[in-house]
């Protein structure tokens, strides 16, 4: 391997990326990432994990541990749309919302298949290569590479920005067996901004910043299958994201002039990225793979999406929801979407919500939904 122009290599595989129409591409080492350790177990002691990281700590530091000889790590960055200016002037009412690193097909999809390109082209260079693709669910922390790779900086919301394409950016790389040159960090930072801290609905970016608490991440609350808490209600409810969350990255100065809307694969149509609500929740599990199966926001299931539906119609008091939500409540099959609609229904103060809630408790077999129903009769109480 000795042999080799490393440097002319790398260059090739640049070239290779703009091919492939890849945003961006930078190159780090497979040194250990010495720096994340102390701060991943602290992260783990104190309880801010999302669950969904791997969970050997050891695997996220070292990457040989994934790929014994690595030498160096490829990080790609892909721009998704920031805005879409003609979907801004439509009417919202009665609508939800899927977060933006969910619209169009399913970026994990995208990434790896590019990934997959430069994996076969490095081989078809120097035969005998060993790589290794990772696109969020791998060992390592896809920002930590980025930044060392020098694809941008990680900003106080936990996100990478990017110079170029702000933090509206998915990110994957490329473990492998050849010792390519390395690229410099961009040594830059957030400064005095605290926009993010401020707009987070539920304190979930610490003060120290660039540190989340996913426990109190909305983005990772629209995913929480467990028990929600009422204040996690009404923030779901409120901000009208049946999935994920980007009010830290809409409030980012570095977002400010960023359209990133060029890649017809992350481009979506309206009533998918915004659904009338009603309409969502009449789907069947077969309709809704049909329409949602190739978005990433489709992974978690209909389920916990359908909830998260029913809180926002409650909170924002949909009347023309209260028969859907009657039906839901008397009839649902599943607890835990009778126990979001008990809820839902609560917020509405009408003449005849504590009737509607009485006459479900009647035949309610569930003790959390009697629960949640009683709950809500007690509230509702207070307003007849």
């Amino acid at each position: 391997m000795s042999d080799f122009d490393f440097q002319k290599i790398k260059e090739k595989i640049i070239a290779k990326s703009k091919e492939l129409k890849i945003d961006k591409i930078g190159f780090t080492t497979a040194e250990p990432f010495n720096e994340s350790e102390k701060i991943l177990l602290d992260y783990r002691n104190k309880g801010y994990s999302s669950g969904f990281e791997e969970k050997d700590i050891k695997k996220r530091i070292y990457p040989q541990l994934s790929l014994p000889e690595a030498q160096s790590i490829i990080a790609i960055a892909m721009a998704y749309p920031a805005k879409e200016p003609s979907l801004e002037q439509k009417d919202v009412s009665g609508r939800g919302e899927f977060c933006r690193a969910s619209w169009g097909m399913d970026y994990h999809r995208v990434l790896k298949e590019k990934l997959s390109a430069i994996d076969q082209f490095i081989k078809e260079l120097v035969p005998g290569t060993e790589n290794l693709i990772m696109v969020d669910t791998g060992a390592l922390s896809d920002r930590a590479v980025a930044a060392r790779a020098g694809l941008g900086w990680i900003g106080k919301n936990g996100s990478l920005i990017s110079p170029e394409f702000g933090s509206f950016v998915y990110l994957g790389e490329l473990l492998t067996t050849l010792p390519l040159p390395a690229d410099k960090p961009l040594e830059r930072e957030c400064g005095n901004c605290s926009s993010c801290f401020k707009v987070c609905p539920l304190g979930a970016i610490l003060p120290e910043g660039k540190i989340i608490d996913c426990r109190k991440c909305l983005a990772f609350q629209t995913l929480n299958k467990g028990q929600l808490t009422n204040t996690v209600k009404e923030k779901i409810g409120e901000n009208k994201y049946i999935y994920g969350c980007d009010l830290c990255q809409l409030v980012c100065p570095h977002n400010n002039k960023v359209t990133n809307n060029w890649h017809d694969e992350f481009k979506s149509d309206y009533e998918l990225i915004k659904p009338d609500l009603k309409g969502f929740l009449k789907l069947s599990n077969r309709e809704f793979k049909e329409k949602y199966g190739q978005m990433a926001g489709s992974w978690r299931g209909k389920k916990v999406l359908e909830r998260n539906a029913i809180f926002i119609l409650g909170k924002h008091r949909d009347e023309e929801a209260i028969p859907l939500l009657k039906e839901i409540l008397f009839s649902d099959p599943r607890p835990d979407i009778r126990s979001a609609a008990a809820w839902s229904i609560g917020n509405f103060q009408r003449d005849d919500t504590e009737r509607i809630l009485k006459e479900a408790l009647k035949n309610e077999k569930d003790a959390e939904v009697k629960k949640e129903i009683n709950n809500q009769i007690l509230k509702a109480a207070k307003f007849s």
